[in-house]
């Protein structure tokens, strides 16, 4: 059964073209993703598909009788209670209680955070449309998805895959998480990658049995390869002409008519224009010294008074040392109080048991999931200039360098993409040169091209990090231990980052037992004050974890001096030049061959 059909559909700002001449045509079963940096149109595409926005030009037709749904990025929930916008059934509560709003069903939907506004809407979409008594695909024949990852804690995000991977009805989605991705366009099909890129659509199909998320980068990485070969050849034949008309044409014959006419099409008719994306991300903008104490808490816990006076706890009995360099993510389920321990680390809430020790160096860079700290109401320049004085040329530069062009640089904050809010928040953090980073989500709503860059950023920042996210493939990357809240407000600090942390548990459910019970409870405070803790031989996991991305640093750069004196090498037919640079290429591969061994020995002690 067709869903939707549109042919040669585009759509338009008033500075760019979002996309053009689009064909699509989306069919009970299929899996599209749809990709792009933050603005490119991935929000407005999913509308038009839903006909809740018309394009410029094209035809949009629907099925006849077509069900569709979708989750809006930022959804608004009608007035009355979470239960009754929910409704009754098995299947609602199902659902509910695998995505962590079942707690809510009597709370007012005015009063819900951004967060649980988003996984209620969700629990909507997937537990309708057939009044509670079957599955989401006999009420949706097809269902859009705008950032559903969004907010879910890890399990829930597993639970959510399966899910969408059992459906029968059609599925379009945007999202960062790429372990999503991946598997959602490879175990269900037909499967397609859309990719939205500056003004252009192109459409990705997978091979059967294979990745459309994979496909879809292998065939960016080859077009971008094929669009640099032609820009470089494109610069050569400019040269040529352009030296032909420096000489001056001897004649006004139709023949050098002819060479004037190539010479101005081949300087006029450059690459695409990137604009303000046409360089790499730049988030670095400096680090402050930061001395051997960064953040210590010990025996820290929180509670909040709830309704009728009674008290109830979150986390109790955290001892944690945060030494420089660490490299630390927060898990937990939702409500399990991983922002509280952040807004605790970073110094914006005090604990309500337990002492913290701050090093007097520390500076703190603190992201918040909902970015609470931007004025909507701002433009973006006056936001990064401050209120004292007026936005320059350096307050241009560095938006420049976070890729905020001149049109978004004079813009409402409130009229910016999720991903441009998130963007924006972080030049605010970076621009205090922090050297204790604290992200709570920091993931979420960025493009795949920015959360790259970012990861490259944090893979040789030197400062200390504490991260909390939903987003395996990015803590995979930055972090190397876990602190893991667990049910009932004990937290433990695990080795292997969050590939190790969920490798443990899913060994624990294997043998019969949850994770909960495999959880040693923290020691009782008094006992943890009079023993001391038993000194480690040797350095310590953070520090080996820190030594050995210093390492893998130090040896690409190492691997790329080998690379380039082997080139010169090939290219060099003087004897003298031929014996002085094999002596250097000899020192390349002696520090090469050393940086490997140092590699090897760390990999071991980390494992």
């Amino acid at each position: 059964m067709i869903c939707v059909d549109v042919s040669g559909v585009g759509l338009e700002q008033p500075d760019k073209v979002l996309f053009d001449d689009l064909d699509l045509t989306v069919s009970r079963g299929d899996r599209i993703a749809v990709v792009g940096v933050n603005g490119s149109g991935k929000t407005t595409l999913l509308r038009i598909l839903t006909g809740a926005l018309q394009p410029d030009r094209g035809a949009v037709r629907f099925g006849r009788g077509a069900r569709i749904t979708m989750l809006e990025q930022d959804p608004v929930l009608p007035p009355g209670t979470v239960a009754e916008y929910l409704g009754d059934g098995w299947e609602v509560a199902a659902v509910a209680t695998s995505l962590g709003v079942q707690p809510l069903f009597d709370r007012p939907t005015d009063q819900l955070s951004g967060g649980q506004a988003k996984r209620v809407a969700l629990a909507k979409v997937l537990a309708d449309n057939g009044g509670g008594t079957g599955p989401a695909e006999n009420g949706h024949d097809m269902i859009v998805l705008d950032e559903p990852t969004n907010h879910l804690d890890l399990e829930a995000i597993e639970w959510l895959e399966s899910r969408l991977v059992s459906m029968s009805a059609a599925l379009v989605l945007v999202t960062h998480d790429r372990h999503a991705l991946d598997r959602l366009t490879t175990q269900v099909g037909p499967s397609r990658v859309v990719e939205l890129d500056h003004g252009r659509a192109f459409i990705h199909q997978a091979a059967s049995g294979s990745s459309a998320y994979a496909t879809y980068l292998d065939a960016r990485a080859e077009r971008i390869e094929q669009e640099a070969q032609e820009e470089s050849t494109r610069k050569v034949l400019a040269r040529k002409e352009l030296a032909w008309l420096r000489r001056g044409a001897p004649a006004r014959t139709s023949k050098p008519k002819a060479r004037l006419r190539t010479a101005s099409e081949i300087v006029a008719g450059g690459p695409r224009d990137q604009g303000v994306r046409g360089h790499d991300l730049e988030l670095g903008v400096g680090t402050t010294r930061l001395g051997n104490q960064v953040v210590e808490l010990a025996d820290v816990g929180q509670r909040f008074t709830i309704e009728g006076g009674a008290e109830h706890t979150v986390f109790g009995g955290v001892d944690l040392v945060i030494e420089p360099g660490a490299r630390l993510s927060v898990v937990g389920p939702n409500g399990s109080g991983k922002t509280t321990l952040l807004d605790i680390i970073a110094g914006r809430r005090e604990p309500a048991m337990g002492e913290m020790t701050v090093g007097t160096t520390v500076v703190v860079g603190y992201a918040d999931q909902h970015s609470t700290t931007l004025d909507s109401e701002l433009t973006v320049r006056k936001t990064v200039a401050g209120p004292l004085r007026e936005p320059d040329h350096e307050d241009k530069a560095l938006l420049e360098r976070f890729w905020f062009d001149a049109t978004a640089q004079y813009a409402p904050v409130r009229m910016l993409s999720g991903g441009e809010k998130r963007r924006l928040q972080l030049v605010m953090v970076l621009a205090r040169q922090p050297n204790l980073l604290v992200l709570d989500e920091p993931t979420n709503d960025l493009d795949l091209d920015t959360l790259r860059s970012l990861e490259d950023f944090l893979d040789g920042w030197p400062g200390a990090l504490v991260v909390a996210s939903h987003d395996r493939a990015f803590l995979d990357r930055v972090a190397d231990h876990v602190l893991a809240i667990e049910p009932g407000g004990t937290m433990r600090r695990v080795p292997g980052g969050v590939s190790g942390w969920l490798a443990e548990r899913a060994a624990s459910t294997g043998n019969g037992n949850t994770t909960r019970s495999a959880t040693k409870p923290s020691a009782p405070s008094g006992e943890r004050r009079g023993k001391p803790k038993p000194k480690r031989d040797g350095p310590s996991p953070s520090t080996i974890g820190r030594r050995l991305r210093e390492t893998e640093q130090a040896m690409v750069k190492a691997q790329k001096r080998v690379d380039g004196l082997h080139t010169e090498l090939a290219s060099t037919t003087d004897h003298e030049a031929l014996a002085d640079r094999g002596i250097v290429l000899a020192e390349a591969q002696a520090s090469l061959d050393a940086l490997e061994a140092e590699w090897l020995e760390l990999a071991e002690l980390a494992e």
